[in-house]
């Protein structure tokens, strides 16, 4: 069953991509080629950029993300960013991506920690979840993921994450960077067993049901539509394509006709 209540999201996550020369420019092309009715865009840009993001993302309706947090809210932490320093550069930010996982040893409890502070300052949360390859061969896919929730939402009040808008994006580990994707019915599934892990984690029915799921994991304008068009799928985490201005009026715009299909089975 569609909720029309779950919004379309399209979020582009640059990683470590462009200068603050280039990414204003490209920012601000982006959202020309990709103003689609009904769909929610959101660009990652790395943190110098943030602030050139925003400010080419003046007037338009693209919201501005950042790729990460740090667990504590200030410190002797060399290096490293604060939630309260993004306040006003940036209004989502993505949690627990793969890569910082795999690359930084960040683990659910860690995770469970930048959530409470990107709540706290009021960012909307995207928070990552998916399985190893191993898992998934295993037939633990659904049970990695379920772990992964619990671990970075223990502690946290149901409604406390309702009223951030939190979402939930679904990457296996597997499809990051390698070109292959997870087939639309795999993430599908998946969808619907992140719903059913948040029900059983407190979240009332509606609400659960309510949560928008993306996919990420090599998302492009070839394969974005055969995850679109899954009904428990509510947009797409797009990496690399996600710098291409063609990809992403491609992406975003077979994202508007899923919107606009929902909106017309709601009438």
């Amino acid at each position: 069953m569609i909720r029309v209540m779950r919004p379309i999201i399209v979020a582009g996550n640059w990683k470590m991509h462009t200068t603050p020369a280039e990414s204003g420019p490209l920012a601000r092309l982006i959202a020309t080629r990709t103003n689609e009715p009904g769909v929610r865009r959101v660009i990652c840009p790395p943190y110098v950029c943030l602030a050139p993001v925003r400010d080419a993302l003046v007037g338009t309706d693209v919201a501005v993300g950042a790729q990460n947090v740090h667990a504590e809210a200030a410190g002797a932490y060399t290096g490293e960013v604060s939630a309260s320093m993004l306040v006003g550069l940036a209004s989502w930010v993505i949690l627990g991506h793969s890569e910082r996982r795999r690359d930084f040893g960040e683990t659910d409890a860690l995770v469970n920690r930048k959530l409470a502070r990107a709540t706290e300052a009021g960012l909307r949360p995207i928070l990552c979840v998916g399985e190893q390859l191993a898992d998934r061969d295993a037939g633990r896919a659904a049970e990695v993921v379920r772990s992964q929730l619990e671990g970075a939402t223990a502690g946290h009040a149901a409604a406390t994450l309702i009223a951030s808008g939190l979402v939930v994006a679904y990457e296996p580990v597997w499809a990051i960077g390698t070109g292959r994707s997870a087939r639309a019915s795999e993430a599908a599934a998946m969808a619907d067993v992140i719903r059913h892990a948040v029900a059983a984690l407190g979240w009332d029915g509606a609400a659960a049901a309510d949560l928008p799921v993306l996919y990420g994991g090599s998302v492009t304008s070839a394969n974005a539509g055969e995850f679109l068009g899954e009904p428990s799928i509510d947009g797409a985490l797009v990496g690399g394509a996600s710098l291409k201005v063609d990809e992403m009026a491609v992406i975003v715009a077979r994202a508007g006709l899923t919107a606009r299909a929902r909106s017309a089975a709601a009438r």
